[in-house]
């Protein structure tokens, strides 16, 4: 048996979130398999709550120098991942984006779906492109789809990153498309067995259940590759019974570990990654981070979800969801106030704790 306690330090040991770790950005991101970037902000805020001495230009050289990139891959979600690593995880990946294209079936009638990866390619290719001037030059093709299908269709069939400034600290841009391999200067891997990646999703949030690495990556039946892996794991029971796959040597921290207060982006794969989300978000909070559409950024204290919080004209808002002591109020203000000295060196922000959320 393993407890929520010790499952929450195991994770954000492996996540960085325990103590701040020395790795690269580049090291980082490999190592974390890529991070959330819906938007262009959270895997700056991402890094900066788990690495000593990140600096937002780093992860913006990394991207300008075609070393990282922004890509849909895991979950249908748009990552930050490196080179390699976007070259490999797109592929694994690939049967869930042409599942995908079944919810749109309808504005695809009449379309061949071959043909139209094979001019959307040459299209973005020739030039980057914003979705609405591919969807355009489909739309042309043809005239009797539906439009945002076309462009779904072209997201689904092809490795499309989103080309730089976009995604780059303090500057960034309109969303243009082309193919990874034309950005990246070399092909594809081919889509790899899934055993690497198992391991690699363990490393960096195991325990874990087959159904929870199913979560993260968006795909299907991959019990029959957690059972090929069984004889070079371990494995341990949730507090529910279920079954938690793990490597021999990977970090099991004591759950009495202290585990200082987080600023997390909104979308964090912390949050994101595991089917059962207990060990982070008490069940009492499920929700909290989210009001219709729009996602909150998350305050951990004591490895668990906390809070949530934002950046107004002149202060960082913290609302919490308990009540928490002086000192921890003191501690979760420190955090906030040496994240925003990366993050927005030389701004003047007040720390206040109030409502982010209202009705």
């Amino acid at each position: 048996m393993i407890g929520t306690r010790a499952l929450n330090r195991a994770t954000l040991d492996r996540q960085l979130l325990l103590r701040r770790s020395p790795l690269s950005a580049g090291a980082a991101l490999a190592h974390l398999l890529g991070l959330q970037a819906q938007n262009v902000k959270p895997p700056y805020y991402a890094l900066a709550a788990r690495l000593d001495g990140f600096a937002p230009e780093e992860l913006s050289r990394l991207m300008a120098d075609r070393e990282a990139v922004r890509i849909v891959t895991l979950r249908s979600t748009i990552h930050t991942h490196t080179a390699d690593d976007c070259l490999t995880l797109r592929p694994l990946v690939q049967p869930a984006r042409d599942r995908e294209l079944t919810n749109f079936r309808a504005g695809l009638a009449g379309v061949d779906l071959d043909r139209l990866a094979a001019l959307a390619r040459e299209l973005v290719e020739a030039e980057p492109r914003t979705m609405r001037q591919l969807r355009e030059a489909l739309l042309a093709e043809w005239p009797d789809a539906d439009p945002p299908s076309l462009a779904v269709a072209a997201r689904c069939k092809l490795p499309l990153v989103q080309v730089t400034p976009r995604g780059l600290w303090g500057r960034s841009g309109q969303v243009a498309l082309t193919t990874a391999e034309h950005w990246l200067g070399r092909s594809a891997e081919p889509a790899p067995a899934p055993d690497a990646t198992v391991l690699r999703y363990l490393a960096a949030f195991g325990p874990a259940s087959v159904k929870d690495m199913q979560t993260w990556a968006g795909l299907t039946r991959l019990r029959d590759v957690f059972e090929r892996l069984r004889p070079r794991l371990v494995t341990f029971r949730a507090p529910d019974g279920t079954e938690l796959f793990d490597l021999p040597d990977a970090p099991r921290p004591d759950p009495d570990t202290p585990a200082p207060p987080r600023f997390l982006p909104e979308f964090d794969n912390l949050l994101l990654s595991h089917a059962d989300r207990t060990r982070v978000v008490p069940p009492e909070y499920w929700g909290r981070t989210w009001q219709g559409n729009q996602a909150h950024r998350a305050l951990l204290v004591d490895g668990f979800l906390a809070g949530v919080w934002k950046l107004a004209e002149d202060a960082m808002v913290i609302e919490v969801f308990g009540g928490l002591t002086r000192d921890r109020c003191a501690e979760v203000a420190e955090e906030g106030e040496r994240m925003l000295a990366v993050l927005h060196p030389g701004a003047a922000y007040d720390i206040r704790f109030g409502a982010v959320v209202r009705p």
